[in-house]
């Protein structure tokens, strides 16, 4: 184990503990007040929790780094049977958390969320299938297996309705089908079949007077202006933006948000990057922002220096993942786009997102040790 932790990639562990210890130490901080007022549970539940699933998620990363990726070439199909199973059972037994189905429930200690682990389970799918059929990219069905199938991952998880995680999924099954070495025609019709399907949707929606759309997905929609509608729509928005005007340059310190005191709901999932300008302030939070940045760009080095094309179709797909929920995230939270419910890489409360965020980081690893060179490392 000490000879494979030395051939990890340095920058990049050092990075990614550095920031899922510090999110941990922000879900402590965002949640202690909400625990105890609405949920009349310990300050310290989601803190303990988070905390478990971070040993977890970090043997979980032990054990995936001595995993050869050739494995995955003869078990990666009974991971895509297991999900798409439970994102069947789900649409009959989920657990509903903010009006979406998309938890099944183990025991009374935790549930875990199907949907977050196809995202991983596609990017290897989609890996491996075209590494196996490099040369049989050209015949439509086997280039349009992988689409399908998480066309059919993407739906279920619309139907939970969890727009937000269907959206990542889709363009992450999209972009890497872009970019695998699929021949062209193929691509071009695939677009059209998309556009065409986009404007079939739209057209029957408009004609039928109906949309997949619930209400709630519908008042997120109206997401410009938020402090105009504090009292509805805009409230989340607008109190994210209080808190980072309370925060400055500088942040009024660990511990001391006002807008965690219920003000801004759920402040330890999709709004904890709020809690982290508020307290620590923009220079911190702006140094946080570098930090993704770099391990963006380290994922994107491990892509480009692969030896095949499972492992660079791999490292790009964790890149999307990263970079997807960090975009909707702060967007979100920005007012630039409509609230998804898509947690920030590290620091939002979740055990499903945590554990699969640590095996994706994990895989990357891995192909940094299978192409170790230590004269090409800097």
């Amino acid at each position: 184990m000490r000879r494979l932790l030395l051939k990890l990639d340095g920058p990049l562990f050092f990075l990614m503990m550095i920031l899922f210890i510090l999110g941990l130490i922000m879900i402590f901080s965002a949640s202690t007040i909400e625990s105890f007022m609405r949920y009349g549970t310990s300050p310290y539940y989601f803190f303990i929790k988070q905390g478990i699933f971070l040993v977890a998620g970090f043997i979980a990363f032990l054990i995936i780094i001595r995993i050869p990726l050739k494995i995955y070439h003869d078990y990666i199909w009974y991971a895509v049977y297991a999900v798409v199973f439970m994102l069947f059972f789900l649409l009959a037994y989920g657990q509903a958390i903010n009006d979406a189905y998309s938890w099944i429930r183990i025991g009374n200690l935790f549930s875990i969320q199907p949907s977050e682990f196809a995202k991983t389970i596609m990017i290897l799918l989609m890996a491996s299938f075209y590494h196996k059929n490099i040369n049989r990219l050209d015949n439509y069905v086997i280039a349009l297996t992988p689409p399908a199938i998480g066309l059919i991952m993407v739906a279920m998880t619309m139907f939970q309705p969890d727009l937000g995680t269907a959206l990542v999924l889709a363009l992450i099954v999209f972009n890497l089908f872009m970019v695998a070495p699929v021949a062209k025609t193929i691509k071009k019709d695939v677009i059209k079949i998309i556009i065409g399907g986009i404007l079939v949707a739209i057209m029957v929606m408009i004609m039928s007077g109906r949309t997949i759309l619930t209400s709630i997905h519908l008042e997120r929609l109206n997401f410009l202006v938020p402090c105009s509608r504090f009292e509805t729509t805009g409230y989340h928005v607008c109190n994210g933006y209080i808190a980072i005007n309370n925060g400055g340059l500088f942040g009024v310190g660990l511990g001391n948000s006002t807008q965690k005191y219920s003000y801004l709901p759920e402040a330890h999932t999709d709004f904890i990057f709020a809690i982290v300008l508020e307290e620590l302030g923009l220079l911190i939070s702006l140094s946080i922002i570098c930090a993704f940045a770099v391990i963006l760009w380290r994922i994107v080095k491990i892509s480009r220096r692969s030896n095949n094309l499972m492992q660079s179709m791999i490292a790009y797909g964790v890149f999307l993942y990263i970079l997807l929920h960090l975009v909707i995230n702060l967007s979100g939270l920005l007012g630039l786009m409509p609230l998804t419910g898509i947690p920030l890489p590290f620091f939002s409360y979740g055990g499903s997102y945590l554990l699969n965020l640590f095996i994706a980081l994990a895989l990357v690893q891995r192909i940094h040790i299978e192409n170790y060179n230590p004269n090409k490392i800097k």
